[in-house]
């Protein structure tokens, strides 16, 4: 259940229970259960197929949910009037090619009945924002890829929301965009906006995200802070020689993940102050140490040991 205190500050801004969508005999989303705190970068993953666009439709009211309870700042989900206090990117966008970044914004300003005086002030801001202020009186079937994106960005900020969900919203960008996307992020944290950000570029989540949900099959099987998965396990890379198969068997002590490949001996660890211990027992079982190379594991071989290999981003 949310928060006692419904719709107040201490309601989180996404709470979910047992979340289920099923097309007839299809079950498109299983199980989502979780909670996004106000004001976090909140990172949502899964493999092709894995309900993560479903969920998104569920939590705007885009597609009813066939079980569970979803609640927005304590407010159910089904609830139009808390959708007000979103701003929404989605991935597959059809914008209105016939109008102007200007008009386009316009529109969206119209649809939210936003007094003229704000939106001739917020539009302007939004257009410098995204790097488009210069064109602002283009047609935008006349805009690229990149910045139709930039100009959904726009759209999805307007409103002033305190919830903004980023479906790949540094798709078709290039480095430029993709840094101006994490630099917009980074600003909505520090003003208490919860981003709600599905990626399948593993950097641009390693850098923006406070949290991050693994769902697999239309279930959450993970909720994690992404600072504690990123440094917890260490990958560590070895070059020797002399090592016998027992000598390898025996690192299993320590180290899971354990490969050998002629000189090179790779393994992960939890804990760090494991090393020397591991270093002085492949001196003590006769292997020539040439190198030894502690690393964070990256983000995209932690979501490969969560999730698997049965599927991409």
């Amino acid at each position: 259940m949310p928060n006692s205190v419904t719709g107040s500050s201490a309601s989180p801004a996404i709470e979910t229970h047992g979340l289920r969508k099923a097309f007839g005999e299809k079950v498109a989303v299983q199980d989502l259960t979780l909670k996004v705190e106000r004001g976090e970068v909140f990172g949502f993953l899964g493999p092709n197929g894995a309900g993560k666009t479903t969920s998104v439709k569920m939590l705007l009211g885009l597609v009813a949910p066939s079980g569970g309870t979803g609640y927005l700042f304590g407010e159910p989900i089904a609830d139009y009037k808390v959708r007000a206090r979103v701003g929404f990117l989605p991935e597959h966008f059809r914008f209105h090619d016939w109008l102007n970044a200007a008009e386009f914004l316009q529109l969206h300003a119209d649809l939210y009945r936003m007094p003229a005086g704000i939106s001739r002030q917020r539009i302007p801001e939004l257009l410098e924002l995204v790097g488009l202020a210069d064109l602002k009186g283009l047609k935008l079937r006349a805009f690229s890829k990149g910045m139709l994106q930039r100009i959904g960005l726009a759209q999805a900020l307007l409103n002033q929301p305190d919830l903004v969900v980023l479906d790949e919203p540094t798709s078709g960008l290039d480095p430029v965009g993709r840094r101006l996307v994490r630099d917009i992020i980074r600003d909505l944290r520090e003003r208490s906006v919860t981003v709600f950000l599905n990626s399948h570029l593993l950097s641009e989540v390693e850098i923006t995200c406070d949290r991050v949900a693994f769902i697999k099959h239309g279930q959450v099987i993970q909720i994690s802070p992404l600072q504690t998965l990123m440094e917890g396990e260490l990958s560590v890379e070895v070059r020797l020689r002399g090592l016998n198969s027992a000598a390898l068997a025996g690192l299993s002590r320590w180290a899971r993940n354990i490969r050998l490949d002629g000189e090179h001996l790779g393994m992960t660890i939890e804990r760090e102050d494991d090393l020397p211990a591991i270093n002085r027992y492949l001196v003590e079982q006769g292997a020539q140490i040439f190198s030894l190379r502690p690393q964070h594991i990256s983000l995209e071989d932690l979501f490969i040991q969560i999730v698997g290999t049965d599927g991409g981003l």
